[in-house]
C-alpha cells in the first residue's frame, strides 16, 4: 500500500515537471537547433499589444491582439498615422478603416492566427509588447537581427525553468 502511494506521488511530481500547463505568450528563435524559450505568463487579461516605430515613417504603429481559445491569436486592429510605404490606405473584405484625429484604425472582423513570425530589427527604433498595463522592451529581451515564432502555448515547469521570463527584464 505504501509503495502504491509513493509511486502515485512520484508520478504526480514527474507529470507536474514535464506536462505543459502554464499558459504563455511565447517567442521561439526560428533559426537555431536549440532555442531558449522566451515567454510572458498569461494571466486573466487576454488582450495585448505590439507597439513599434515604423522604420520609414518614424511614427508609432500599435497592433491590438487578444488570446483566443487559449491557443490562437486574434488580430483586432492596427493603429497608425501614415498610409505611405507599408501601411494600408484602404480596407479589404472583412476589414474596416477609420480615420479620426490624425490616426488610422484598421479593424479586422475575424483574423485568427495560430502564430506569426516577428523579426527583431537591428535598428534603434522601439519594439514593445504591452500586457496588463506594462511594456516589455523586446529589443532588450530578445536578440536583434533574429526571427522569433510568436505563439500562445503552454509550457511545462521544466521549460519555464530553462527559459527566459520577459517579466524579469
Amino acid at each position: 500500500m505504501k509503495k502504491r502511494i509513493i509511486l502515485t506521488l512520484l508520478l504526480i511530481m514527474v507529470a507536474f515537471i514535464f506536462v505543459p500547463f502554464i499558459p504563455v505568450l511565447s517567442f521561439t528563435e526560428t533559426h537555431t537547433d536549440s532555442p531558449i524559450p522566451h515567454y510572458l505568463s498569461i494571466k486573466k487579461e487576454k488582450n495585448f499589444q505590439i507597439i513599434f516605430t515604423h522604420t520609414i515613417h518614424k511614427t508609432d504603429v500599435i497592433e491590438n491582439y487578444r488570446v483566443f481559445n487559449n491557443k490562437e491569436i486574434l488580430l483586432l486592429s492596427m493603429e497608425y498615422s501614415d498610409v505611405a510605404i507599408g501601411m494600408p490606405s484602404y480596407a479589404e473584405e472583412g476589414q474596416t478603416l477609420l480615420y479620426e484625429d490624425g490616426k488610422y484604425t484598421l479593424s479586422y472582423d475575424r483574423s485568427v492566427l495560430p502564430h506569426f513570425t516577428l523579426f527583431i530589427g537591428n535598428v534603434e527604433d522601439q519594439l514593445f509588447l504591452q500586457y496588463q498595463q506594462k511594456k516589455y522592451d523586446l529589443k532588450e529581451g530578445l536578440e536583434k537581427g533574429k526571427s522569433y515564432l510568436f505563439e500562445v502555448k503552454k509550457l511545462s515547469l521544466l521549460e519555464v525553468m530553462k527559459g527566459a521570463n520577459l517579466n524579469e527584464q
